[in-house]
């Protein structure tokens, strides 16, 4: 006769099994006891893990982590608070779940996203049961989800982080072989120009205008610094300590060192 607490077919009656180990010390007489909880409550640790298929994980090994989330509540369970399979079951699950997030990632994913991603797989999997159904919209899982189109979208994304593919893998059957690397871009000094460029207009903008004048001169015009000396009826060496001066205080404030008040470095 099955106990009130239990609720399925699998559960059986051990509350004698575990007052026993309860008792017991560790040796073989424990080992023994604690072997035939784990064989009686086997089918229950199973039945949990099909509920876990068509997740990209064999149910062979699902059902070995099931296993081992099942011994370890037996390990863990104190007869005195109540029915073991109310507390076996969460255990088992927690395993399992576990194991998804920690070995089935190829790449680490936050806890928020994959829980994200699971709504989003059941959402499509309820909004396409018909066949001939189209996908649907990212706008139609987050009506169904009740989830924001910037969480389902983050979901979607997480979908395809349950596996990688190598650089050497080839993306066209041509004769070429082409590689995944041969797709991917290379980096460009180009870029490092325009953001230092970026970094360099505020300091220019707050030079007196003859320093600005002077870097135009030299910089964007090629011209000599005695040539600037001529025409603006200075020194070469002036010229030369103010480009030096200005040049320093535009690295300056773009570093993030601006001194207080304005004051140029020299």
């Amino acid at each position: 006769m099955l106990d009130k607490r239990r609720t399925h077919h699998d559960a059986p009656d051990t509350e004698a099994l575990f007052a026993r180990l309860a008792e017991l010390g560790d040796g073989c007489q424990r080992d023994t006891v604690r072997a035939e909880l784990v064989t009686a409550w086997l089918p229950m640790a199973h039945r949990i893990a099909s509920r876990f298929r068509d997740r990209g994980e064999s149910a062979e090994d699902l059902r070995q982590v099931a296993a081992l989330g099942l011994v370890k509540a037996v390990d863990r369970f104190d007869p005195a608070r109540g029915a073991f399979e109310s507390y076996a079951v969460p255990t088992i699950t927690g395993e399992i779940k576990r194991h998804f997030r920690d070995r089935m990632w190829a790449l680490r994913v936050p806890r928020r996203v994959q829980e994200l991603r699971n709504r989003v797989r059941v959402a499509r999997r309820d909004l396409t049961q018909h066949p001939g159904t189209p996908e649907p919209t990212v706008t139609a899982i987050a009506t169904h989800t009740g989830l924001t189109e910037d969480e389902v979208a983050a979901g979607m994304e997480a979908l395809e982080s349950y596996s990688t593919l190598s650089l050497d893998a080839e993306v066209s059957a041509d004769a070429d072989g082409h590689s995944l690397a041969d797709t991917l871009g290379c980096v460009d000094s180009s870029y490092d120009v325009v953001v230092d460029r970026e970094a360099a207009k505020e300091g220019l903008r707050r030079l007196p205008e003859r320093e600005r004048a002077i870097l135009y001169m030299r910089f964007f015009e090629d011209m000599t610094q005695s040539r600037i000396a001529d025409r603006l009826g200075i020194s070469q060496m002036h010229v030369s300590r103010l480009i030096s001066r200005s040049c320093a205080r535009i690295r300056e404030e773009a570093l993030g060192g601006r001194r207080p008040h304005g004051r140029p470095a020299v």
